[in-house]
């Protein structure tokens, strides 16, 4: 028996501010969980779950969603929460979904960690013995990443602030992540340094904000929207815990991942029209898109002019890292290319990628791959 076919009905998201400080976590919730709702064709009453992804080392109690669940809606629903990136949710919710289980699902990610120390929730995230004592965290393996990728491939300082500079300038065309002066190739070269060779401004930047889609079966899709984007395929993996013993210079995970969505959609090769990528850093977002497939290795710097593929139109994640809901971000991002393409100036995309991460290091992986 194949499974039921699913689709993104609708998503938002607000703002990715450095610090929303007008506004508690509840307020961003209730402002995406409001917004998804119109022009959908559905209301809370239809959906038949609510799986939410946040983190309680960043909120800084137990069980935060429970002080949440009145703003999600979940209230005499099932409600799941997910301690993982919020594409794990879309992925458990389109599971559900594609069982039979359900019909109509509410995804939810959350971020605030301008009220916490990023390094410190990073830091409680690795091997406690060797490597929390001296300090290790997502800067120092970030730099590590960078160094064996440049090192190898013969990619340049200069050439990670091009990149980082233009997902900026795509992020402030976008009108979703405030920016006052998008950094010049000099400003980002020129930014402190956090992990040889990484400066502050090549490492993705924290931010606060929530995301919110609606997943329907085949039924609500096509009652509800012209436009259903279909979750053809998903693949998630974790690589080994200890970044040591992980294998230098590659995400194996990623490329895990990857497979595994494009074995389930049919595709014989990553030919996705449109990319929105999760990366740590400018070094790993390229080591993402050529983990994922879509150039050969050390040769993804050369996708920043390839007009074959949107790659991070929205800016990625360098740009605004929204922790525990980046990746949901860009899975609504990539739907929204493939359903409205003139509101992006493409050309009628039919395929896409979506693509989360999680860990230090970067260390777990999920991709979708969608279709209209």
């Amino acid at each position: 028996m194949s499974a039921n076919r699913v689709a993104v009905i609708s998503s938002t998201q607000t703002e990715l501010r450095g610090n929303w400080s007008g506004a508690q976590h509840i307020d961003l919730i209730a402002a995406v969980v409001t917004d998804v709702f119109k022009g959908a064709g559905l209301t809370l009453d239809d959906v038949d779950f609510v799986f939410d992804s946040g983190s309680d080392v960043l909120d800084g109690r137990s069980i935060s969603n429970c002080g949440f669940l009145g703003a999600m809606g979940a209230h005499h629903k099932e409600e799941s929460r997910i301690e993982e990136d919020g594409l794990w949710a879309a992925l458990y919710g389109v599971t559900k979904i594609a069982s039979g289980a359900a019909n109509v699902g509410l995804i939810i990610a959350y971020s605030k960690p301008s009220e916490s120390d990023t390094s410190l929730f990073y830091s409680s995230q690795v091997e406690p013995f060797y490597q929390r004592p001296v300090g290790f965290d997502h800067r120092a393996a970030s730099g590590i990443q960078a160094q064996r990728y440049m090192a190898d491939h013969g990619v340049g300082e200069k050439q990670l602030a091009g990149l980082v500079s233009r997902r900026w300038a795509a992020a402030a065309a976008g009108r979703k992540v405030p920016v006052e002066a998008v950094p010049s190739e000099s400003d980002v070269l020129s930014s402190q340094s956090v992990a040889r060779p990484l400066t502050k401004l090549m490492m993705s930047r924290p931010t606060d904000g929530a995301v919110a889609i609606l997943l329907g079966s085949e039924e609500i899709a096509r009652r509800t929207t012209r436009t259903p984007v279909w979750i053809t395929g998903m693949g998630m993996s974790g690589d080994r815990h200890s970044f040591a013993t992980r294998k230098a210079g590659a995400l194996e995970a990623c490329e895990a991942a990857a497979k595994s969505a494009f074995k389930r959609a049919g595709w014989s090769k990553p030919t996705a029209a449109i990319a929105e990528t999760s990366a740590s850093s400018a070094a790993t977002e390229l080591m993402v898109l050529e983990s994922i497939g879509l150039a050969k290795a050390g040769r993804a710097i050369g996708l920043l002019d390839d007009d074959k593929i949107a790659v991070n139109k929205s800016g990625g994640s360098l740009p605004a890292d929204p922790i525990m809901a980046t990746g949901l971000v860009r899975l609504a991002e990539a739907s929204r290319q493939l359903a409205y393409p003139a509101e992006y100036g493409l050309k009628s995309p039919t395929t896409a990628i979506a693509h989360g991460a999680g860990g230090v290091g970067m260390q777990t992986h999920c991709v979708f791959t969608l279709e209209v």
